[in-house]
């Protein structure tokens, strides 16, 4: 029975994805920064976990927590809109803190354990705003775009220790908690000069016909965990998939 780590499990992909895992009979570790936020789980091979990507002590004791995993999923993501002009570098560090480099570090430290095994598959979860980057959302598609270039770098250099490294790209979700986790950050960032242009663009993001949801996300990790094909990247939702065609 194979055991998977999921960050950012409180709610929307990351819990979506546990659930779907543990379905499939898996073990599943549900990592997120307060367990009592976690929805109801199963308690049979479903464990939940506190971990703080942005902690690197509170990484290590998780993983010390949990032994011997066999896929880490990187789900764990702030959002962001805001025009970059009225946005402080102190919530764009924020952002790339939990994106970029809270990605890397659960990754550095699962590496070793996985290494040593020669086995192991890492799914970092990025956004379909990497093949198609709309305004609005600077910063946070620089965050992503960061993890597609370190993940698509990072599987040539695993490839030979038997370590496997995937992509997925969620679409557009507006049922998700992107924005509403983020209300406190996102205060004051549409200044008057913006305020039309990005009432238009609000406008038509509320347009999109299909959209991505929580279960298209899961299954794109879910395919990304147990592919054996070269395949890097997989977008998740139409839109997304639509876009990546496009992108091809």
């Amino acid at each position: 029975m194979k055991t998977v780590l999921i960050t950012g499990c409180s709610s929307g992909y990351g819990l979506e994805t546990a659930r779907r895992f543990h379905a499939e009979g898996w073990n599943v570790i549900a990592t997120m920064r307060t367990p009592s936020d976690a929805a109801s789980a199963p308690a049979e091979r479903f464990r939940v976990l506190a971990l703080d990507v942005t902690r690197p002590d509170g990484i290590a004791d998780a993983l010390d927590a949990c032994g011997p995993i066999d896929v880490l999923v990187n789900n764990a993501g702030i959002g962001l809109f805001g025009a970059f002009e009225a946005t402080p570098m102190a919530t764009v560090r924020d952002v790339f803190e939990t994106n970029t480099f809270g990605t890397m570090a659960v990754t550095q430290a699962v590496l070793p354990r996985f290494r040593a095994r020669r086995s192991g598959t890492i799914v970092n979860v990025t956004s379909s705003a990497v093949l198609a980057p709309m305004p609005l959302v600077a910063a946070y598609t620089a965050s992503k775009t960061a993890i597609e270039g370190f993940t698509a770098s990072l599987a040539h250099e695993l490839a030979h220790f038997g370590v496997t490294v995937k992509l997925v790209q969620p679409g557009y979700a507006p049922t998700t908690r992107f924005t509403s986790n983020g209300q406190t950050r996102m205060q004051g960032l549409i200044p008057e000069a913006y305020a039309p242009f990005a009432q238009a663009v609000f406008a038509s993001l509320a347009q999109i016909g299909a959209v991505t949801v929580a279960a298209d996300v899961a299954d794109a990790v879910w395919r990304a965990a147990n592919d054996a094909t070269g395949q890097l990247r997989f977008p998740a939702g139409p839109d997304a998939v639509a876009l990546a065609q496009a992108s091809r």
